[in-house]
């Protein structure tokens, strides 16, 4: 059994880790044990409790609390920060009692002296060696209390070493960059302020010694995730007594959540866990948990895609689009989507959002007749949607301009010409479940591209009670959406974008199989976007497009295979494809369908960085090891060069392996100790597949 459970000690242990905590003498709830697992429940440290320093410091300061509540001589960062209806700021939690319901563990705590019922739950995956937290927050009085801070969990790391903190930050058309940096005194912040995930920083970190630092494949890895697709924030925070502390939750600032009496708040969760097989072993655990666990149709093969929207911009029409879809067919194509353009007076990006039925004039049969066409040139069709903005210019904002997020007194800020709806409002919610629901159903639509083209402006809800809630209830009602669409069409595969990877998170997953990575499909710049992507998300999430955004000087073979390392899709304008390049693209596609259920569904090794140099690489393994994909690419290298060799990684060692154009056969531990020779010109590349033999 995961979970071990008494009056004042619980371990929780998957395969190969275990995370402890249990109370001290004086009641506090202690954090004890993260790391691998142990041979006996005797070998885990006990809670203990230090009698503070000085006056200045007392023992819930020093003491690494489990869920620290905003109380007494603390000043280290709460998770829980109330206000109560008599003006009280504070919340003392004492524990009560808990149970084990299967894989789940439930703490009860309980404030000394208010109504306030605190519910810690851990759930325990064993199988992907990972740990869910979230906690739910009871008003059991009779008067509203305001949560101030709701944080989903403190994730505490051995307090004997020196730290190094990973993230990923960046901007639009950069997500995803990788950032390792010292944790030194004090408190590192890392948060969104945007409605939604963001493109600058993402809900992940991972933390590993800095006086031994892990590499991709070995050392010791802390990590973790949050669940939540707006504002969140994470605290890592380093005592005056060497202890460092990771908390994460929705964010506070310029937030809060009234809670009317019997009323419950319940966190989104937390994902966290320990790897003794550093960032490479951290990155696999999170993705066996997104494909099996999260995704809405799992590993269900994504199918290789044509966007239209780089071709055509707004210009679409039922011609036009017929044209590009017999091209796209011709090459091999499997899913056709339609972009922006195609609905009620939408011309440019100042009018037509929210208006979501075919334009008149561009489509004056409606979508059938393309749909139909696409359907029997052998493809699926899927269309682009943004459900969540509105145009002034647009029979939704003039039926109901109270619909949109603003102050009253001030002017409204148009980003991309455009306003956001308040998905906090309910009928703002049923509106567009109804709309696009009509729209799924008259019409045989496969894929729905979800996009969100601005960050909110001007954040109000005056007529709610505390309109600081927007923030979370907006969240609550986007999930609302979503998921209302998803359950009457399951079929229907989603995808998030926002701008690209502005509302890249595990809450979305919960509703979208895929996450457009980037607007930015240059072929070089995606090597490290694509990289720090996947240090949280599995390629069969990783929508990656082929276009001609960088064909001046980048290979259309070497543009094809960084696409192919993910959920592969094209973008460009086929129309200035040449016969030949067709013929390329049609050779890659082939490929990538004989490969896809190793991209998809395989154990990712990144074998040399991107941000390390002009050369890198990465494979993916199927878990049973029999067959294995490489992926290989050359950026600028000054001549003349004497290439290394790739040493593979995730084989069976003792297993032969034929690799494409090699005669004879490999041991898997020649081919991850020896290496392979793979010859590249500069920007140049190769996909080599790998297949157990016998």
């Amino acid at each position: 059994m995961p979970i071990y459970s008494s009056d004042s000690d619980w371990i929780l242990e998957t395969k190969r880790t275990a995370y402890a905590f249990g109370l001290t003498e004086a009641g506090l709830l202690a954090h004890r044990y993260w790391g691998k697992r142990l041979p006996a429940r005797g070998d885990y440290p006990a809670a203990l409790e230090t009698e503070g320093w000085a006056s200045f410091n007392g023992p819930s300061e020093v003491t690494p609390l489990e869920y620290p509540g905003y109380a007494g001589s603390a000043y280290t960062e709460p998770c829980l920060k109330v206000t109560f209806a008599d003006g009280v700021r504070d919340v003392v939690l004492t524990y009560v009692s808990s149970e084990v319901l299967g894989d789940e563990l439930r703490v009860h705590l309980v404030d000394a002296v208010y109504d306030l019922r605190v519910t810690l739950h851990y759930r325990v995956h064993e199988q992907y060696d990972l740990l869910e937290r979230h906690v739910s927050i009871e008003n059991l009085g009779n008067a509203a209390v305001t949560l101030e801070r709701s944080f989903s969990a403190a994730w505490h790391v051995p307090a004997q070493h020196d730290y190094r903190l990973s993230h990923l930050v960046g901007r639009w058309f950069e997500e995803t960059q990788i950032v390792r940096e010292p944790l030194t005194r004090g408190t590192k912040v890392l948060e969104s302020r945007r409605i939604t995930t963001s493109h600058g920083h993402n809900p992940w970190f991972a933390v590993d010694s800095l006086t031994e630092p892990a590499l991709e494949e070995t050392g010791e890895v802390w990590f973790g995730v949050l669940a939540w697709s707006g504002n969140w924030k994470l605290t890592a925070e380093v005592s005056a007594f060497g202890q460092t502390q990771l908390s994460i939750g929705v964010n506070d600032w310029d937030s809060a959540v009234r809670l009317e009496p019997r009323e419950t708040f319940t966190t989104p969760s937390s994902i966290a866990g320990f790897s003794s097989h550093g960032f490479g072993g951290a990155s696999r655990a999170l993705h066996s948990y997104v494909r099996y666990s999260i995704l809405p149709h799992g590993v269900q093969p994504r199918k290789v895609l044509y966007n239209s929207w780089e071709a055509t911009f707004f210009d679409v029409d039922e011609a036009s689009q017929i044209e590009l879809a017999e091209i796209a067919s011709s090459i091999g194509v499997e899913l056709f989507v339609l972009d922006d353009g195609w609905f009620h007076g939408r011309n440019s990006d100042n009018a037509g959002l929210g208006d979501w039925w075919p334009d008149e004039q561009k489509f004056p049969n409606g979508l059938t007749p393309l749909i139909e066409r696409v359907q029997a040139l052998g493809m699926d069709f899927g269309l682009w949607l943004e459900p969540e903005m509105v145009n002034p210019d647009s029979d939704l904002y003039r039926a109901h301009p109270d619909w949109v997020i603003h102050f009253p007194t001030r002017a409204r800020t148009e980003m991309r010409n455009q306003l956001i709806l308040n998905l906090a409002k309910l009928e703002v919610q049923n509106y567009l479940i109804g709309l696009i629901d009509q729209l799924i159903k008259q019409h045989d639509i496969s894929f729905i591209k979800w996009d969100m083209n601005r960050n909110v402006s001007e954040p109000g809800w005056i007529e709610h009670d505390e309109p600081k809630e927007l923030w979370v209830r907006y969240v609550e009602g986007l999930y609302r959406v979503w998921g209302a669409l998803r359950e009457r069409h399951p079929d229907v595969i989603w995808q998030s974008c926002s701008g690209g990877g502005g509302r890249a998170d595990l809450g979305i997953l919960r509703h979208a199989d895929q996450i457009w990575t980037s607007d930015n499909t240059q072929a070089v710049t995606r090597l490290k976007i694509q990289e720090g992507f996947s240090q949280v998300f599995p390629a069969i999430t990783m929508e990656a497009w082929t276009t001609d955004q960088d064909a001046s000087y980048i290979p259309l073979e070497f543009r094809l295979h960084v696409a192919m390392s993910g959920a592969f899709g094209i973008g460009a304008n086929l129309h200035h494809w040449n016969a030949a390049q067709r013929l390329e693209a049609a050779k890659q596609i082939a490929l990538y369908k004989e490969i896809r259920p190793v991209v998809q569904t395989g154990d990712l090794y990144r074998l040399q960085s991107a941000f390390a140099g002009p050369l890198s690489s990465l494979m993916y393994v199927l878990p049973d090891k029999s067959e294995a994909v490489l992926f290989a690419f050359r950026t600028h290298l000054p001549e003349p060069v004497a290439l290394p060799k790739i040493r593979l990684n995730g084989l069976e060692e003792t297993a032969m392996y034929r690799v494409d154009g090699l005669e004879g056969l490999l041991s898997g531990a020649a081919l991850m100790s020896a290496g392979l020779e793979v010859a590249l010109k500069d920007y140049g590349s190769a996909v080599l597949q790998i297949r157990r033999v016998g």
